[in-house]
């Protein structure tokens, strides 16, 4: 690629698509047993119900919520006339809460408005927590095809530290029912955790391993703003400690045989996640719910969304027909960060005609972030793909940065 600088001045009206890029639904589902203390997404306490097997979510407040979800849904309609449906993704929260009947109810509202996923994915996270087989077995009859469980670590002190409602019996439980059930399972684990040990952190991925999901998301315990543990932090491994952890967990995934394919995402092949994947390649997703965001592109600008994180607010705004949401504009001079941000989490790369046809925009807007990153040997030099080397992965955010301005 040519690497010459070149000075312009970016106007909205700059941007030129060819083509829209694959289009997906995310759905949030915000409510939740318990906030644990780790948690920055957009989660409230499920409160006000004497029945067990509803978890302290009310039947009529799911209805109530769900019909907010429809209405959301089609305000959103005329923004994307005649495009198809990627993926669908259910996260919250916790979407478990919910029965089976309404989210049945709820995906065929949305294919009676927007069809079936191209892919056929449509993935709904799970808590062992709140983890029933009729009700697993009621999400794969609406519809659901893959399924994500916050596992977090089996070990029952490792989850307690982390203020998780479930043991390491029930997530086992749960992940066989899910792995009977579902072509795709995605298992969710944590590692350096309080005062845990390497040899703990491959006991929790061995025994996820035996399970034998065909995906797994492998995360740091990061202490986030705003959260009970930026309050009260816990006593985590030293530095050292946390690069063997992650050096030994990333290997014992690739021996079994699952493939690192963004920087916590790990699958069998074959089994990537559809959805996160049009994320990270900047494709456009409708976001409905409590907090969602979504991204839209348009033949002359692209828009993102942020609605309402308040779920009553929300539901208010939503059954009243009102703009429950905030609408930003991207300008051209943001589209070369915003671009890279998601791209760069990907091991394999991007094409480079990903950031001409979803940014609207010329390869040479990059031009000198990019020889700054292959200076630095952040980047690999190669012919159409914008691809992180192993030590870009490492200092991503470093990497990610030069391209803010």
């Amino acid at each position: 690629m040519a690497l010459n600088l070149v000075t312009q001045i970016f106007k909205p009206s700059d941007l030129t698509f060819t083509a829209l890029p694959p289009l997906s639904l995310y759905i949030h589902l915000p409510w939740c047993v318990k906030k644990c203390p780790y948690c920055d997404f957009n989660s409230h306490l499920a409160q006000g119900s004497d029945r067990q097997e509803d978890h302290g979510l009310p039947i009529a407040l799911q209805r109530q919520y769900l019909n907010a979800l429809i209405a959301d849904l089609n305000a959103q309609l005329p923004k994307v006339w005649g495009r198809k449906l990627h993926t669908i993704f259910i996260g919250g929260g916790t979407p478990s809460l919910f029965h089976s009947e309404l989210i049945d109810e709820l995906l065929g509202a949305v294919r009676a408005r927007l069809g079936m996923p191209g892919t056929g994915e449509i993935t709904m996270e799970a808590n062992p927590g709140t983890f029933e087989q009729a009700r697993f077995e009621g999400f794969k009859k609406a519809g659901v095809s893959r399924i994500s469980i916050g596992v977090q670590s089996f070990s029952d002190s490792h989850l307690s530290a982390l203020g998780r409602i479930h043991q390491g019996r029930q997530a086992v439980e749960a992940a066989e029912s899910a792995i009977a059930l579902f072509d795709e399972v995605n298992l969710d684990l944590m590692y350096g955790l309080p005062d845990q040990t390497p040899q703990q952190a491959l006991a929790d991925l061995q025994q996820a391993i035996e399970l034998g999901p065909t995906h797994l998301s492998l995360y740091q315990l990061t202490l986030e703003p705003n959260t009970q543990f930026a309050v009260k932090p816990p006593l985590l491994p030293a530095e050292e400690t946390l690069a063997d952890i992650e050096d030994a967990v990333h290997a014992k995934a690739a021996a079994a045989g699952y493939q690192r394919y963004e920087v916590s995402a790990f699958s069998k092949p074959g089994h990537r996640c559809q959805h996160n994947l049009n994320y990270w390649t900047f494709g456009d997703y409708l976001g409905i719910g409590a907090g969602a965001h979504g991204k839209i592109t348009y033949p002359n600008r692209i828009e993102r969304e942020t609605r309402l994180r308040n779920p009553q607010a929300y539901m208010q705004e939503a059954m009243a027909g009102g703009a429950g949401f905030e609408v930003r504009e991207l300008k051209a001079t943001e589209l070369p960060f915003e671009f890279m941000l998601n791209a760069l989490r990907l091991l394999d790369g991007v094409p480079e005609q990903y950031f001409t046809e979803r940014c609207g925009r010329p390869v040479t807007d990059l031009q000198a972030p990019l020889r700054e990153a292959l200076g630095k040997q952040l980047m690999h030099n190669k012919p159409g793909v914008f691809q992180p080397t192993e030590l870009g992965i490492r200092f991503l955010n470093d990497l990610q940065s030069l391209f803010l301005r």
